[in-house]
């Protein structure tokens, strides 16, 4: 039965602190009464919205953070139409990261829950397919305008850009340091530029 505008609602904010709690204490020591705790539900409600408990508030937590991943970098993702735009777009990527630090709430509830189950998967194919797809029509934006090379596989180079950003994360993750994630996204929109003299 679909929620109500209302249980939506309360269902969102569980999720929402559910999801802050994490950042505040980490994945391990989350618990369920941390949660009601800080968003003022019971453990009827929160039974309600998650029936299956902890690991079903987590993949909610998951599917939450993943969409931030994306939100985080809008407008300028979904505005790639123009060099000036990528660079801003660029910049965009790295002060995300800057912020969040060398802890990604992405993987943590990944580790937690298993990469592999079914669930889990699901909520990263759709984010990398998100992403992949809004770099995709932007290398197809400048295409059309002769900036990038017209015979470019646009899919191929999004997900080339995508694996390489994602391995700078990594990098960040375990060092601390954005240089390699800067490297990458600097590398890959002038990939990107010298594909037109190329042609």
């Amino acid at each position: 039965m679909p929620l109500t505008r209302k249980g939506a609602a309360t269902r969102q904010r569980i999720v929402e602190g559910a999801a802050a709690e994490m950042r505040r204490t980490g994945i391990f020591s989350l618990t369920l009464d941390d949660v009601m705790q800080r968003t003022a539900t019971s453990k009827s409600q929160l039974f309600h919205y998650f029936p299956d408990g902890k690991d079903q508030l987590l993949l909610a937590v998951a599917r939450y953070e993943a969409s931030r991943v994306i939100s985080d970098q809008q407008p300028e993702l979904g505005a790639l139409h123009s060099w000036p735009a990528w660079l801003e777009w660029r910049d965009k990527v790295v002060d995300r990261y800057r912020k969040q630090g060398s802890t990604c709430p992405v993987n943590a509830v990944m580790g937690q829950l298993g990469a592999t189950t079914e669930g889990a998967r699901a909520v990263v194919t759709e984010l990398y397919a998100q992403w992949q797809g809004e770099l995709a029509a932007g290398i197809r934006s400048m295409q059309s305008q002769g900036e990038i090379a017209a015979e470019l596989d646009a899919e191929r180079g999004a997900r080339a850009l995508l694996a390489g950003i994602q391995g700078g994360v990594l990098i960040h993750i375990t060092t601390g340091s954005l240089e390699h994630l800067e490297a990458v996204l600097d590398q890959g929109i002038e990939s990107l530029r010298r594909s037109a003299a190329k042609a």
